[in-house]
């Protein structure tokens, strides 16, 4: 959009209030946090391929070249998939059965540092495997990439890759076992330079609220519009703009982040998505029966009126049953700053899935004109850690994680000891990978038990 001078002016002069409020706001951290970091990163990157498989048709499984928007493609019993289902971001994806294969037929430049790619199964097809395979001699000869990626959930997740190519490159996606089950590929996306946080998983200073990981692998890139990865600074989150909610929230807690800042109840847009996405707005919820609410509450973040604030973007929200979220919930989040007093820190991830929920005016599958996805199920985990540093090395298998996923519905029990449930339990309905950043032989502990304290 074209602006005149004046606009352009003010436009300058709004951007340094807002950098020079932040700083202030930065200075008023307790001096006990400032050695921490609070937020992930993302340095600056260059793409050096991106793929969303919106142009082009292939109808057929038998093998053959398509032209993308990035270069020709081989297509061996693959074709490009248009059905509703076939998980996709936009209106296309690639859908590979039995053994086939996705080659890039040309060479890209620029090098290659992390590659992303979104992957789900097709239908209701059952698990399958693949792999990502890397050409630096242009497709002379293939090594693989990192491990070789399960595709088990209906819902698109992304699998990231870290590579060192200086030069040009081919990539090759294959199926390797599955039989005639089916799996969709989208968003592969290749950058180059170094990141922390991103679509890398955790970063590494405490406090951070990545350090336990990246569950969906969210990138902060538009093309990944059902797993955008969103820095509030407050906390971070994939945001899901074709459920127009996120599906997770990540946040750090510690006694620093409560204090006396009152509620600000600024419920509003953010603006900060990309461009050409439908905002939620603060009336988007207006006689829906649903809540506005919160992943990472109010309470959490009481440390100043902007870090309060920051908890009333409406990619913060989903819709939620007003007794689920003003009894239940409301007791769990309680509890878990009872924890905070006690002297604990507590590493927290909270997300949603599933369609159709039924809040004070009955059963519904959509609210905002069908913008946003009324969630069936709302879960959280809490890592509870005693207050101290180097947070990742200190959780072992005697570590209290408190795993909870409840029904989004009216009707819902007040005692949120009810809806306890294993960490496994939630990754095996979303899809996820929680707590990743954690060793495996510690992971398969924690995650399997149930809290009962």
């Amino acid at each position: 959009m074209k602006t005149n001078l004046s606009s352009r002016l003010l436009y300058i002069i709004a951007a340094a209030l807002i950098v020079a409020s932040c700083q202030k706001e930065q200075d008023l951290t307790p001096i006990a946090n400032k050695d921490k970091t609070v937020a992930a990163t993302t340095a600056a990157t260059t793409t050096t391929l991106s793929e969303s498989f919106e142009s082009g048709t292939k109808a057929a499984y038998a093998a053959g070249n398509v032209t993308l928007s990035s270069g020709s493609w081989s297509l061996n019993d693959a074709l490009i998939g248009t059905l509703s289902t076939d998980a996709k971001n936009g209106s296309q994806s690639v859908r590979i059965r039995n053994t086939g294969s996705l080659d890039m037929n040309f060479d890209a430049t620029g090098g290659a540092t992390t590659i992303t790619i979104a992957h789900a199964v097709f239908g209701s097809d059952g698990s399958s495997t693949w792999q990502l395979w890397i050409s630096t001699n242009s497709g002379s000869s293939y090594s693989q990439v990192g491990s070789t990626v399960t595709s088990s959930s209906t819902t698109l997740s992304t699998a990231t890759f870290t590579v060192s190519v200086t030069g040009s490159y081919r990539l090759s996606i294959r199926k390797v076992s599955g039989g005639t089950n089916r799996i969709n590929i989208d968003d592969v996306v290749v950058t180059t330079g170094s990141s922390t946080g991103g679509g890398t998983g955790g970063t590494t200073g405490d406090n951070s609220h990545l350090l336990l990981g990246n569950p969906s692998g969210a990138v902060a890139s538009s093309v990944y519009t059902t797993n955008y990865l969103y820095d509030a600074t407050y906390y971070i989150e994939s945001y899901n703009s074709v459920r127009g909610t996120p599906n997770w929230v990540s946040w750090h807690l510690n006694s620093a982040d409560i204090g006396s800042a009152s509620r600000q109840d600024d419920y509003r847009a953010n603006t900060a998505l990309p461009s050409g996405w439908y905002q939620v707005g603060a009336t988007s919820y207006s006689g829906s029966g649903f809540d506005r609410g919160h992943n990472c509450p109010s309470g959490d973040r009481t440390s100043s009126t902007t870090a309060n604030s920051s908890t009333f973007l409406m990619t913060n929200m989903i819709p939620q049953a007003p007794n689920n979220n003003q009894v239940t919930w409301e007791g769990f989040e309680s509890y878990i700053r009872t924890l905070v007093s006690a002297g604990n820190e507590c590493y927290i991830i909270m997300g949603s899935y599933g369609t159709g929920g039924t809040g004070s005016n009955g059963a519904a599958s959509t609210i905002d004109g069908g913008n946003v996805t009324v969630p069936s199920n709302i879960w959280k985990v809490v890592v509870v850690l005693s207050n101290g540093n180097s947070d990742l090395s200190r959780i072992t298998t005697s570590t209290r994680v408190i795993a909870i996923n409840t029904p989004n519905n009216n009707s819902i029990g007040s005692d949120w000891k009810s809806y306890r449930t294993s960490v496994d339990a939630i990754e095996s309905a979303t899809g996820y990978d929680l707590l990743s950043a954690v060793s495996t032989t510690i992971q398969s502990t924690i995650e399997a038990q149930v809290d009962n304290q």
